[in-house]
């Protein structure tokens, strides 16, 4: 019989429709992705192209040359310059749209995937995503910070050539305050951090851990949206990205390479999408959230019946996409 789980961090109910659950290898994406070469002469961030791409503002170096480059959006969906306004006519409400769009070129290397990167490329990529998040947090009309990575068509990318996008934002996305006010209620009712408490009891539990290490934990959710919708759990309390040490950056990157491989290899490299969810710098010392990374690849589609309700269809058993990842071999 079909069930409803509710997932306590997002606060919305999914159905795990276990009498059409598909089987984890089902998933399996089924395109096959088109032949991309080491060096693209007209993509604007393969190395020699540096004069196509908008303004870069930081950069890794490697010999003569770049291992990382981060550069302005060319297409921003806010501007870096003006002034954070708001208006008000009655119950129209408008803000300036200012704020920092910037694009983390991640490889020289055109064809090199984020799954097949080194672990020490994540590891500079991570310190990159760090120090690009604490500057962008530095501007005084930020009040929100995203970090993400669109990978395929399906995800929502443009360019092929391996990268990752933040974008800071002139006010607090509404899914994040609300997500922020569920911790909040939690630890008022609890005394304990919402995401600190689904840590140790999915650690407990371990039929839903992927990968467990000193300052980490990859798992798949009790009630993921989606198949194979994975967290990635710092274990120490923190409520902002900027807090991480060098030591679980280094271990973040392990985790996030694992997984990503373990998508490459076992579902076929499929599209996905992850993000940083975080708070600001300055709200660092806050009880009640905690930051982490989130993963959804892109093997199912929201339909009618997500869109009307606001609730998930998950066709799979996040038990059993937990068990079949953690059989991938990597390496």
């Amino acid at each position: 019989m079909p069930e409803l789980r509710l997932n306590v961090i997002t606060r919305e109910w999914v159905i795990i429709a276990t009498e059409r659950a598909k089987r984890p290898r089902d998933f399996r994406n089924n395109k096959e992705r088109p032949h991309r070469p080491e060096y693209l002469s007209t993509c604007p961030f393969c190395p020699g192209n540096e004069h196509k791409t908008p303004a870069e503002r930081f950069r890794v170096v490697q010999g003569d040359g770049w291992r990382i480059r981060v550069v302005a959006n060319k297409f921003p969906a806010l501007s870096i310059e003006g002034e954070k306004k708001r208006l008000s006519d009655g119950i129209r409400r408008t803000i300036a749209g200012v704020g920092i769009h910037e694009v983390m070129v991640e490889t020289p290397v055109h064809n090199l995937a984020t799954a097949l990167q080194p672990l020490s490329h994540l590891e500079d990529l991570i310190r990159v995503y760090k120090a690009r998040f604490i500057e962008a947090n530095q501007d005084p009309r930020t009040e929100h910070t995203i970090i993400f990575k669109n990978y395929g068509e399906g995800a929502g990318t443009s360019l092929e050539h391996p990268h990752s996008q933040i974008i800071a934002t002139p006010v607090v996305p509404v899914q994040f305050r609300d997500r922020v006010q569920a911790a909040l209620h939690y630890f008022d009712d609890t005394g304990e951090c919402l995401v600190c408490s689904v840590l140790k009891k999915d650690s407990e539990d371990g039929s839903r851990v992927i990968l467990d290490t000193e300052h980490f934990m990859t798992f798949i959710p009790y009630a993921a949206l989606s198949p194979f919708h994975t967290w990635l759990f710092p274990k120490r309390h923190s409520a902002s990205f900027a807090s991480v040490t060098e030591e679980e950056l280094k271990d973040l990157a392990l985790h996030l390479k694992n997984i990503l491989s373990k998508f490459h290899y076992g579902l076929d490299d499929p599209d996905y999408n992850y993000v940083i969810r975080s708070s600001r710098p300055q709200d660092n010392a806050n009880v009640y959230c905690h930051w982490y990374l989130s993963i959804v690849p892109r093997i199912t589609m929201a339909a009618g019946f997500e869109l009307g309700s606001g609730m998930f269809i998950n066709s799979s058993l996040p038990e059993k996409n937990a068990e079949y990842l953690r059989s991938i071999k990597t390496e």
